[in-house]
């Protein structure tokens, strides 16, 4: 009897101490045959904050006046197909294709603003929450850095009700060679504001998955915004110096940092 009690004890310290590796819930304890009631709360609570996350709002006003000041950039709004929230999860095909009427904006626009090497498109997502929070520190380092290396950027466009293929037509429309869009990925009940970033070489409507590179789980919890821009910048030259992206460009950054060391 002692013997089975110590294994027990010796089984909860061990996962006591996996937890300062994860947020996922593990070694929560249990009253009886449940869970603690403070854990069951905690679960109901982030349960809440994900579903809040999908139904946030992109910050437009503030994300225009800031991208437009810090970076010197024209900032444009455009929107999808998808007419409001509840269609855009019902028809993710909406959330991918621009409205006629904003594609109408983009073939207005002067020839000053075409032909660019990167554009970058901020689109709310599953989660405006983590656009909201993590676009801005993100870009922060992300653009001096590229216009330090020379590269030429498009204009910033902002779309509400967009999924990650919106990117393609607004790209295709700049005539730029690539296109990155930060978008807030779909939140789980340990993090509601995840954003990620997906980079296409020559853009164009009808592309998947397949020609995309996705750096993932952006924020202070997950992937650094210093970390995630250096794979960021590390990729889009490879991809411009390549003329790829997707399956055929690998994100050796890592190991060529170590080779560095």
């Amino acid at each position: 009897m002692q013997h089975a009690a110590k294994n027990r004890k010796t089984m909860e310290d061990a996962w006591k101490y996996l937890q300062q590796f994860t947020t996922a819930r593990i070694a929560l304890g249990r009253t009886g045959t449940s869970i603690p009631l403070s854990e069951m709360l905690a679960f109901r609570m982030a349960h809440a904050h994900a579903r809040d996350a999908v139904y946030s709002l992109l910050d437009v006003d503030g994300l225009q006046s800031v991208c437009s000041t810090v970076f010197r950039l024209p900032v444009r709004l455009l929107w999808s197909q998808a007419a409001h929230r509840d269609e855009y999860l019902q028809r993710p095909d909406k959330g991918r294709q621009l409205h006629p009427e904003a594609a109408a904006l983009l073939e207005a626009l002067p020839a000053a603003d075409l032909h660019k090497d990167i554009a970058f498109v901020i689109t709310d997502g599953l989660s405006a929450t983590a656009v909201n929070v993590h676009a801005l520190p993100l870009l922060s380092l992300a653009i001096p850095r590229l216009q330090a290396l020379g590269f030429s950027l498009a204009p910033i466009h902002l779309v509400t009700q967009g999924r990650v293929a919106v990117g393609d037509p607004v790209g295709a429309f700049l005539q730029t060679r690539i296109v990155v869009v930060l978008i807030g990925e779909r939140p789980g009940l340990s993090s509601p504001d995840s954003m990620g970033a997906y980079l296409t070489f020559a853009p164009a409507p009808g592309l998947t998955d397949v020609s995309r590179n996705c750096i993932s789980n952006i924020r202070p919890a997950g992937l650094s915004y210093a970390a995630a821009a250096d794979r960021l910048v590390y990729l889009l030259q490879q991809a411009l110096r390549q003329g790829i992206s997707g399956v055929h460009l690998k994100d050796d950054s890592i190991q060529e940092t170590r080779l560095l060391e």
